[in-house]
């Protein structure tokens, strides 16, 4: 049974600029609801749980890769970008899903992944097919190795003994074209023919080896993906949230790399290969796109940069948002919020765009766990998914978090997640939801029976996080989120929140954070270990009560109307 009762149906209106205020509900299709029983989430369970989701008070959905895969990095390796895998359901699902979803005032984002493909993608499939030096190549960077200039027949070069081997005695065809590493550990390249005399070529993937990465230096890679945009635009999807956005062009003639090292912190550790200047003639020529629908379509990007650099890819006519990636992986610390803050607000008023505010996704550790774990840790984020929601611009939920689900210690033989090779595991992020307390059909994870096995498994405990438990206790971290979803909303009506309001953040004594709003609005959050006073003024919500007195207790967060 549905765990929410059913919510009134209101048309989606069309409203400019509707991203400035919304708070946007992350999807993972595996992980959210299981509707034909195999144990893996599907399109036809995210429409049986849609009630669920409107009830949360979000304003839409961002849902990660459904697209046809071979499933190597869990649908972040595409072969059809305009199709739906069948693990997942149907292109009809898909259409009734959007429908349905408007038709609550629910708009959907999906995931484009213009940086790579599948390695069984038709395109790239050619590409092999073809050889060296063919047009079909050219969509992908396939690179000789280096020449062999040694007098024994070696192919000694720096990228070689970057790569910690030893070239003596080996064949051009054995050497990569330079040192990059990939994101999931090893070379970042892999032959295209392995064995093979004649086809010497290489290709780049700065993930997995099933991940060729696309040559955006070839205008056809372009036109390509400008049709990727119209099909789903078309089909009136609200929005794309843009993966690995910073990374589609790579330095020209692909040089060494100035780190040897491993990857740290995504592609940061290689300045080669994100944030080329060629890379934001993209993003203006999709806003133009974008901007051909009415209403227009939202453009979200993955851009894991240095706040003044990520902020660029928000100007006027490119992106409408992208993730404060500075903000997401924060722990619990306040001179870190702070100065995370200030960065970000530097970095709107410099190019405008107010910061896409998260602290959990796919691919972070919950901030239940990240901030203590325990009884401590959730907390601590409850009060910070109070401080998020309050913060000026857009917010992004990741399901589960409103249900402070901690991260789950994934039994080593069952994790899947490719990073694990690197011995980091994202799957503790994605483990199924909770629905209800009886461990029959998964939890309620499966809606038919007979319930296979879920993709990830289950602690035997997770049923005491259910959300049919949460519904019906006044004091949950479900009931906490809806509650401060619905004064958002009303403050955004009230205009106490608006578009143009920046954040001033300090520490003061307690290890009290603040976040000022505006003049009339702040955010505060007990960070320390003490009771702290909290500025003068009305306290409009806050993530557990206050002390006697008045004063804020210890992870605990409060919004305050200023007197």
């Amino acid at each position: 049974m549905s765990p929410v009762g059913p919510v009134e149906e209101t048309a989606l209106t069309p409203a400019p600029d509707w991203w400035q205020s919304a708070v946007i509900y992350e999807v993972y299709p595996r992980s959210f609801a299981d509707g034909d029983g195999d144990g893996v989430g599907d399109l036809a369970g995210l429409i049986a749980r849609l009630p669920y989701i409107a009830a949360l008070g979000v304003d839409g959905i961002w849902m990660t890769p459904f697209q046809p895969s071979p499933q190597v990095d869990q649908g972040y390796d595409v072969t059809d970008y305009c199709g739906v895998d069948p693990l997942f359901g149907t292109m009809e699902q898909f259409e009734s899903l959007l429908a349905k979803a408007h038709a609550r005032g629910l708009r959907i984002l999906l995931d484009v992944v213009p940086n790579h493909c599948s390695s069984e993608h038709p395109l790239f499939q050619e590409a092999l097919a073809a050889g060296p030096g063919s047009p079909e190549r050219d969509m992908f960077h396939f690179v000789q190795g280096p020449v062999d200039m040694s007098d024994d027949g070696g192919a000694a070069s720096a990228s070689d003994a970057a790569l910690g081997g030893s070239a003596a005695g080996a064949s051009n065809s054995e050497v990569p074209p330079n040192n990059w590493q990939s994101v999931f550990g090893g070379r970042a390249w892999s032959r295209a023919n392995p064995g093979s005399d004649t086809d010497t070529d290489w290709y780049l993937h700065l993930f997995s080896a099933g991940q060729p990465d696309w040559n955006w230096r070839n205008p056809a890679v372009g036109d390509y993906f400008d049709g990727v945009l119209r099909f789903w635009f078309d089909k009136g999807v609200d929005g794309l949230r843009i993966d690995v956005a910073h990374a589609l062009f790579k330095a020209d003639g692909l040089p060494d790399s100035p780190s040897t090292g491993g990857v740290v912190d995504g592609l940061r550790s290689n300045p080669k290969v994100s944030d080329q200047e060629d890379v934001h003639e993209v993003y203006r020529r999709w806003r133009t796109l974008a901007e051909n629908y009415e209403p227009h379509r939202l453009l979200v990007g993955e851009v894991n940069l240095e706040p003044a650099r990520a902020a660029r890819y928000t100007r006027a006519d490119e992106m409408q948002q992208a993730f404060a990636f500075a903000f997401v992986k924060l722990g619990w610390d306040p001179e870190a919020w702070a100065a995370v803050g200030n960065e970000l607000e530097a970095a709107r008023q410099l190019h405008g765009a107010a910061p896409t505010w998260a602290l959990e996704n796919h691919d972070i550790v919950r901030t239940v766990t990240r901030f203590g774990g325990g009884e401590l840790g959730a907390l601590r984020a409850r009060a910070a998914l109070v401080a998020l929601l309050g913060l000026p611009g857009a917010a992004y939920l990741y399901q589960g978090q409103e249900l402070g689900l901690p991260e789950v210690d994934v039994p080593v033989e069952a994790r899947v997640d490719p990073m694990w090779a690197r011995g980091v595991c994202r799957d503790g992020a994605r483990v199924p939801l909770p629905w209800t307390d009886a461990a029959g059909l998964n939890h309620g994870f499966s809606l038919a029976e007979p319930a296979g096995e879920p993709w990830l498994p289950v602690p035997a405990d997770w049923g005491t996080h259910a959300v049919e438990l949460q519904e019906q206790d006044a004091d949950s971290a479900l009931n906490l989120t809806k509650a401060a979803l619905e004064l958002r909303r009303q403050l955004w009506k009230n205009e106490v929140f608006t578009a143009d309001d920046g954040g001033k953040w300090r520490v003061e004594a307690g290890n009290l954070l603040i976040c000022e709003r505006s003049e009339d609005f702040l955010v505060a959050v007990a960070m320390g270990t003490e009771p702290v006073k909290l500025p003068a003024g009305t306290v409009l919500f806050s993530a557990a009560p206050l002390a006697e007195d008045g004063w804020l207790q210890p992870n605990n967060a409060a919004w305050v109307l200023r007197d």
